[in-house]
Order: C-alpha cells, then structure tokens, then sequence
C-alpha cells in the first residue's frame, strides 16, 4: 500500500508570507496569476440568479482547464437559463488578441472582457450570435477561505478566491437579435493552479445563494484517492454584506437523496446540507436540486467546449481511468436560524449550484 500523499488548506503564518498574503484581499490578487506552464490552467467566473428565475454565468478562460501543453487557448463560455430554455455559447481567440492585467481584474478575449476593481465590475461577452454588457456591484467584500490555496504535495495547488461574494448585477443580453434586460444579485469568483484538478481531485460541490437579507457560499472538495479523498469543507454566511461566520471547524456537512445523471453518468445528491454552529450561532443552510440546467461530460467533444479545442483530451483521461463531468442545478435553498433547539428564522430562495466530478462514479 502506498503512502498517503498529503492535502490541505494552507492556513499557517508561513504560508502567508511564501504567498505574499495579508488577511485581508489584495486588487492584484484578482489579476492574472499564471504564465501559461504546463500544467497551469486560470479562470474568472460571474455569474447572476436574476428576479425573474433565469441565470446567468460568464466564464473568461486563460486556457481550458484541462489543458495538456504549455500554452494559453483563451476563450469565453456563455450560459443563459430562462423560461426553462437553456442558451450556451462559446467564443475563442488568439492570445495576440487576448489581455491579461497582472495587477487588477482586466482580462480581454478577443472582443469580450470584463474589468473590476473588487467593487465594481463591467463585463462584455461578444459572438457571432451573442453580445452581453453586464455589470456587478459587490455588496460583500471579497474573501476567501484562509489564503485560498488548496495544497498537494505541498508544490501542487488550486486557488479560489470569492472576489465578489454577492452584489447587484444589471444585464443586457441579445441572442439572436432578440435584446432582454435583466436584474438580480450576482457572483464573482477567480480560480487558479498548477496541476490538472482531475489529478489532484475526486469532486466537488459548490454553491452560493441570496436568501432574504442573508449571502451564503459553500463548497465541499474531496480529493483524489492517493491523498486519502481528504475533504475540505467551505462555508460563509453573511448578513447585509457582514460576515457572520466562515471557521470550517463549526461545519458540518451532509449529503443525501442520491439520484443517477444518464448523460455524465454519476450520481448526484439532491440534497445538501451545511450546518454551521459556533455555540454562539447556529444556522443550517439546505441546498434541495429541482432541476438540472447544464451537463457535460469533459471529453466528449458533442457536450464540451474543453475538448472541442483539446483532440488528444478524450485519449488521455480514459487512459488515466479518469471520467470529468459537470452538473449545474438549480432549486430551492432554504436558511434555518437557531435559537438553542427551537427554529428562530426560515427563509428559502432560489440558487445555484454545481457538482465537478473528476473521478469515476463512486461514494466517497
């Protein structure tokens, strides 16, 4: 039996110096982080849950994030959800054509963009049958969990970091040369690392939802099997724009009412549950999925931008017993206040959420 490979969040007073980090968020952490090595894979994701139901997300892309050469393929995805139609859309360009700021959000491909400053926002997203002009205003201050650098191997990482964990957004969107107009509250994360995540991880669940005067973001990472399928759970809860809580070790998670996805062929969980309980507060925040609006399955060229652009992709992974699929839903999130044992405040809203799932289909 081999050894356990080790996995965590770095979290020490040295790894905040090595990655020049303060507590607090930095502008410059929101500009480009990468330099196109092997390996190395970097994204800004937006995306909006709008009054009237739809959903909104816009993914700028240095290269795609399963990336096997040392390059940069920027491209943009586009996804809209309404009225129980689901819209997708994708734009690449040459990297002459395409910009990444060092020190701020200032990313272009090609003719879309998007621009910020962790406050405000500006995003354009342009093809030849889609143009979008959104903007986003935070009204929570960036955060992310300790420094946001997910260790394997200690040298191995991913990054995440919330740049705008909930804020107005404003949209105006033309398919087709039909023009809607949107408004609703909206996301904004940055992702970054050095490895193939389908290397270091088995799966994950994130979500983030607006439920009455409160924000919330959860995500719960198990890692692959060689680093003990370690799990990392991740919770913040927010009240008009303060934080409440974010300390993983009052967190506990579950997941049940499994249900079989026919197209990636993994189980999902309808229903998850994240309860947060410092002794001083308790909340418990439950993500019940109604539908799905988008799967994928990452080397199917029919179902995924990735391989579209990556012919050697679908080779490579099933040679590696490995099998990345995604699954976006939306539902119903409810919130639960505790006083002691007695419910004080429930409030439900709808929301967002995903499952990335690397490995093959087993429970871990």
């Amino acid at each position: 039996m081999g050894k356990r490979k080790v996995a965590r969040l770095a979290s020490l007073p040295m790894d905040y110096q090595r990655l020049g980090l303060k507590k607090e968020v930095a502008l410059w952490e929101d500009g480009h982080r990468t330099n196109g090595k092997f390996g190395e894979y970097e994204w800004w994701y937006f995306d909006g849950k709008m009054d009237d139901g739809s959903s909104l997300v816009i993914v700028y892309y240095t290269q795609p994030v399963t990336a096997i050469a040392p390059s940069y393929a920027p491209s943009v995805t586009f996804s809209l959800t309404k009225d129980g139609k689901h819209i997708q859309d994708s734009m690449t360009a040459k990297f002459k054509d395409s910009f990444y700021d060092r020190e701020k959000c200032d990313v272009r491909v090609g003719k879309s963009f998007c621009r910020g400053d962790l406050k405000d926002y500006t995003l354009h997203y342009e093809s030849d049958r889609v143009q979008a002009d959104v903007t986003l205003h935070a009204s929570t201050a960036s955060w992310r969990p300790e420094t946001g650098h997910f260790l394997f191997d200690e040298t191995k990482f991913f990054a995440w970091m919330p740049s705008v964990p909930e804020g107005k957004m404003e949209a105006t969107v033309t398919i087709d040369g039909e023009t809607m107009h949107f408004t609703g509250t909206g996301y904004h994360d940055h992702n970054w690392g050095n490895i193939g995540m389908f290397w270091i991880m088995h799966h994950w669940y994130w979500g983030r939802a607006k439920v009455g005067d409160y924000q919330v973001i959860s995500s719960y990472i198990t890692a692959h099997k060689p680093y003990g399928h370690e799990h990392f759970p991740i919770f913040l809860i927010s009240k008009n724009g303060v934080k409440l809580g974010d300390d993983p070790k009052y967190l506990t998670y579950s997941q049940s009412e499994p249900e079989f996805d026919p197209i990636t062929e993994k189980h999902y969980h309808k229903k998850l549950v994240y309860d947060y309980n410092d002794s001083e507060q308790h909340y418990r925040v439950t993500y019940f999925a109604e539908k799905i609006i988008e799967t994928f399955v990452v080397a199917d060229a029919k179902t995924s931008v990735q391989a579209k652009s990556n012919p050697l992709l679908n080779w490579i992974v099933k040679k590696a017993g490995l099998a990345p699929s995604y699954i976006r839903m939306v539902g119903t999130v409810t919130l639960d206040k505790f006083n002691g044992e007695e419910i004080a405040e429930h409030l439900e809203a709808p929301g967002l959420w995903e499952q990335m799932y690397f490995g093959l289909d087993e429970d871990v």
